[in-house]
């Protein structure tokens, strides 16, 4: 059977990756999804992305632009005046510095191609999007006047955690951007923030980042029967290692 499975943020995790692909059985006929942040965090982010591309040359893979991402082309390309260092270091930047003073300039570049092809988002033929942070217009992602919200923004999801369950969608108090689409998948703003270490559906919205910057595991969930698999946390596969911790 052919799936789709959509994959929480990874920020440098390699080990959860092979983790969850072996747990969720991947074949190459399923298609996967991967909601951005594969990089800054754990020490093995250029390995993730030599992983992923290979991936993609091998089934149906779909892969999305985070903040982290974005921060890293940055930095290869010598954009540097867009990154606050400091914050960037705090927030796992240090270690994907660290990781890439042994990439040759060859796999840089090769990284660099793939961090621009990275799609902002994904609307497949059932509704549904797929998008890394979020989108504040009203319309929906193609209207959206400022594209780096697709993965920077907030908003979606604390809107829908401040939403009461009891609120009818033909409510004019109802967020207009709930209604434009069946399901939204995000990443960006981990559970364990509300102490939360699996998916966690609120109105349409699933955030299936669980925390693996951090001290969560890593998911892969299937988007039709919302089954799920996770790796470790990943403070427990780098234990010499601090993450985002």
């Amino acid at each position: 059977m052919n799936r789709t499975l959509v994959i929480g943020d990874i920020h440098g995790g390699l080990r959860a990756v092979h983790q969850i692909m072996e747990r969720a059985t991947v074949t190459s006929n399923d298609t996967l999804i991967f909601l951005g942040d594969y990089v800054d965090g754990w020490s093995q982010s250029p390995q993730v992305l030599d992983f992923l591309m290979d991936l993609g040359t091998k089934q149906n893979c779909i892969f999305l632009r985070g903040n982290h991402d974005e921060l890293l082309l940055d930095w290869l390309t010598g954009n540097t005046e867009n990154i606050n260092e400091t914050m960037w270091f705090k927030h796992g930047g240090e270690a994907t510095v660290t990781a890439y003073a042994s990439i040759s300039e060859y796999t840089k570049n090769k990284h660099i191609a793939f961090l621009k092809s990275l799609q902002n988002y994904y609307h497949d033929e059932k509704n549904r999007l797929f998008i890394h942070a979020g989108f504040t217009n009203m319309h929906g992602v193609t209207y959206e006047y400022f594209p780096k919200l697709f993965y920077w923004d907030r908003t979606l999801w604390e809107t829908a955690l401040a939403l009461n369950d009891e609120l009818s969608k033909d409510s004019l108090y109802y967020p207009k951007r709930f209604t434009i689409y069946d399901e939204i998948y995000i990443g960006h703003t981990p559970v364990t923030r509300i102490e939360k270490n699996v998916p966690i559906k609120k109105a349409c919205i699933w955030n299936v980042d669980t925390g693996a910057a951090f001290k969560g595991p890593l998911t892969i969930m299937d988007v039709e029967t919302k089954d799920f698999w996770q790796s470790e946390p990943l403070h427990q596969l780098y234990s010499n290692e601090k993450g985002r911790n």
